[in-house]
């Protein structure tokens, strides 16, 4: 693994070789490398999305061949498990930064909750089976009313282990504000049946949250001003110089903080662009790629060169997601750790495929190196962390502001995906330290962090293939 010192000197020499940089300090307009034969105006979106990316030692090739081929067949299956299908969540939480618009009344946005008779029985008795005998089989509803907090079939290690666990606030690691999962307004919400795709909510109400989120969230002054930011009067053809210019100039994790969420906001984008709404129907919508839409968010033309550096954000993000769960490994390598449904052949299946998938994660060759992150003086790095931390806290809670249900409960899920793949990216010690064979006080993740971590890669993975679809589509265009 490269040093501290020696990575810093890597990525200074890549800034100076790479034609494009990726670290927000993009150019004003992409350039084409010299090597690559003239592209079609059609396929202008993606033509410049090439290369190296700045701040890691990787190029965009090698993440492609790696996610389309290796791991998003995988990914895919494992989010369709029963484990992962269902997630907990709290709708109906107020904005806590601004006055509630009121939801949104598009028939798209309505989320439809699991009734408590679909969700697994081993899931609703609560997040300690996960550590459940394998063999201990389906229980029914009245048993899993009795066992309330703890699975009578553990061993007396265990439970001794949960009591400590139970007591163990560790709200200094995370980086979302996690919902209270106890709330009566919580409820299972089907993923499957609640797809992610294009509903409808845009305007005023999905410009403010964005807006709220780099305005406010992303260590930028206000005198500085995003390039196209529909709430920036007269600001609209703002080409970027000066913003790019003073995040230039900012330090490695500030750098990477606005690229992780703007990753995150192009992952989105892409998912409503790749499931949109194409024909009413007699009552049968049909949702699918939307070529145009596809061009409006990305393509340089239309967003005078902001597409290209906001897919290449998307590529950071999915590093260092797939970093973080290169890294979890070990957390669920341990034998007594399940992912307990209640089915005890389909918890073995889908841990098993867990592990495949975290194999395969530990092969890809040039993963993020985030030792180089808060390696400066302890007090400054320490504090510096801080900040970073509560930053993307602030904006996990800015998530209960979107007025759309369906858009909410996705913006929630990522969010703390992401959040759970920082807390992990930063844990390093406290997982190489976990006891082989009870559970560990320093380091825990809950099934909310468990299915919001796997579900977040999945979509960032989803987000990369369905570029190479758009690629297709956009040649089939000319």
């Amino acid at each position: 693994m490269w040093s501290s010192s020696q990575t810093r000197g890597i990525l200074a020499l890549l800034s100076l070789l790479c034609a494009e940089s990726c670290s927000g300090g993009f150019p004003t307009s992409a350039k084409k490398s010299s090597r690559s034969p003239p592209q079609e105006p059609s396929d202008s979106c993606l033509c410049h999305l090439t290369g190296v990316l700045d701040d890691c030692f990787c190029d965009i090739e090698s993440i492609d061949a790696f996610n389309n081929f290796k791991i998003y067949p995988q990914v895919l299956q494992l989010s369709q498990r029963d484990f992962f299908r269902y997630y907990k969540v709290n709708l109906k939480r107020p904005c806590p930064f601004w006055p509630d618009d009121g939801h949104c009344s598009i028939k798209d946005c309505h989320v439809e909750p699991c009734p408590e008779s679909k969700v697994p029985v081993g899931i609703k008795s609560g997040n300690y089976n996960k550590f459940s005998q394998a063999g201990a089989g389906v229980i029914d509803c009245e048993q899993a009313h009795e066992l309330g907090a703890i699975n009578d079939t553990l061993s007396n290690q265990s439970k001794e282990a949960f009591a400590d666990w139970a007591h163990h606030d560790d709200a200094q690691d995370h980086f979302c504000g996690l919902d209270d999962e106890m709330s009566p307004e919580a409820e299972y919400v089907d993923l499957l049946l609640n797809p992610e795709r294009y509903t409808g909510y845009n305007g005023p109400s999905a410009w403010r949250v964005w807006n709220s989120i780099y305005e406010e969230n992303c260590f930028k002054p206000r005198s500085v001003y995003r390039p196209l930011n529909p709430l920036a009067p007269g600001r609209g053809d703002d080409d970027g110089e000066g913003f790019y210019t003073w995040l230039e100039g900012l330090c490695l994790e500030k750098r990477v903080f606005y690229r992780l969420i703007s990753g995150l906001h192009s992952s989105i984008n892409l998912h409503l662009c790749a499931e949109h709404l194409l024909d009413e129907g007699w009552g049968k919508p049909v949702w699918g790629p939307n070529v145009q839409e596809f061009r409006q968010r990305f393509d340089p033309a239309e967003t005078k060169g902001e597409g290209t550096r906001r897919l290449k954000n998307l590529y950071f993000l999915y590093l260092i997601e797939l970093r973080a769960l290169t890294k979890v490994s070990p957390y669920f390598e341990r034998s007594f750790i399940n992912l307990y449904t209640g089915n005890s052949e389909e918890d073995s299946s889908t841990k098993a495929l867990l592990l495949q998938i975290l194999n395969v994660t530990k092969a890809f060759p040039m993963h993020f190196d985030e030792s180089s992150m808060f390696a400066g003086q302890k007090l400054e790095a320490k504090t510096l962390k801080e900040e970073f931390r509560l930053h993307f806290k602030n904006i996990s809670r800015i998530m209960d502001c979107v007025g759309c249900s369906k858009c909410r409960l996705w913006g929630k899920l990522q969010t703390q995906g992401l959040g759970t793949a920082l807390r992990i990216l930063f844990s390093e010690k406290e997982i190489k330290n976990l006891p082989e064979n009870s559970p560990s006080i320093g380091f825990q993740l809950t099934r909310q962090e468990i299915v919001a971590l796997i579900n977040g890669f999945a979509r960032l993975s989803t987000s990369i293939k369905e570029l190479h679809n758009f690629r297709t589509l956009l040649k089939d265009h000319r």
